[in-house]
């Protein structure tokens, strides 16, 4: 199981939010590019990136940005936040970002999922973002009345083979993962997944790694990285 870094960006900035909450945000650094080459050299493996303008707006906002930071790197970063049409999608896929996140569009559009499928492959990762087991779209701000693993299902069926689970709630709040909620996820899908919000300490990612699901290969972590909580290092440690 992969630690991803998370980097939120928010007008130019690295910030977090507090249950998806816009207007609950803490700004952690003002250059987002030199907070992601502090990740690499620290030891991070992989990157995880979101242009929180983007998901509120609909659109690429911070993309040049996200784009040097990918550009600068010798790690994969992957990126979500704002992809909700073809242009979009074209744009982030002939770039130097790897894994791309398709949230919202995934949900609400079957013809821009069907063509993230053909163009990405494999670099493809739906963001199931829940609130109470019911996915969220449009910046985790409206709920569908769609269960979290009868999305899973329906997206294994398109040729998915990646998603990113996030519970909403716990979401920049350090109070532990969904462990449960995982474990279900991962046994009604045959999907990777890396899960995302919750993680405060060493022990919720001990917890996290005694998840027996193959398919559970990735975790990001954010806010307890940047308040101290515990390194770089450790987090890793803690993992394998």
């Amino acid at each position: 199981m992969k630690l991803y870094p998370a980097i939120d960006i928010q007008g130019g900035k690295a910030v977090r939010l507090r249950r998806g909450d816009f207007e609950s945000t803490t700004v952690f650094a003002d250059d987002p590019v030199a907070l992601a080459l502090q990740w690499r050299y620290g030891g991070a493996e992989v990157l995880h990136v979101v242009d929180l303008d983007g998901a509120q707006q609909g659109s690429l906002v911070n993309i040049d940005l996200v784009e040097a930071i990918a550009a600068r790197l010798d790690i994969p970063v992957e990126y979500g936040g704002g992809v909700r049409d073809g242009e979009s999608l074209e744009r982030v896929a002939a770039g130097p970002i790897h894994w791309v996140v398709l949230g919202t569009g995934a949900v609400t559009d079957s013809d821009l999922l069907e063509g993230a499928v053909e163009t990405l492959g494999e670099r493809l990762v739906v963001g199931v973002d829940c609130t109470e087991g019911y996915v969220t779209t449009h910046g985790w701000q409206e709920r569908s009345k769609m269960t979290a693993i009868h999305f899973a299902k329906l997206l294994a069926e398109r040729g998915v083979t990646r998603l990113l689970y996030t519970d909403v709630m716990r979401d920049g709040m350090l109070e532990g993962p969904d462990v449960r909620g995982l474990e279900e996820l991962a046994a009604a899908t045959p999907l990777e997944i890396i899960m995302s919000g919750g993680v405060g300490t060493l022990d919720h990612l001990r917890r996290l790694r005694r998840v027996t699901a193959d398919n559970v290969v990735g975790v990001i972590v954010g806010r307890a990285l940047y308040e101290g909580k515990f390194s770089l290092a450790d987090a890793k440690a803690a993992l394998e």
